[in-house]
């Protein structure tokens, strides 16, 4: 339940436009055989990928109130 919702009864709830209810957006990876992404052991990754990030829309509750 979202945090609004709580404390007002009048409140609806809805899914999250942002990330559709699943609470958190997924990072996105860009792969380039021009660039050496990063070093994993003694193998190189040509793929830079960004980190999962808590949706700031809603929060991390996977639902805005109406």
């Amino acid at each position: 339940m979202c945090p609004a919702c709580k404390e007002n009864k009048e409140c609806k709830e809805k899914v999250c436009p942002l990330c559709n209810g699943a609470k958190v957006i997924s990072g996105t990876c860009a792969c380039d055989m021009e660039w050496r992404g990063s070093q994993q052991g003694e193998e190189w990754s040509d793929c830079q990928c960004a980190p999962n990030e808590t949706c700031p829309t809603c929060k991390g509750t996977g639902v805005v109130c109406q």
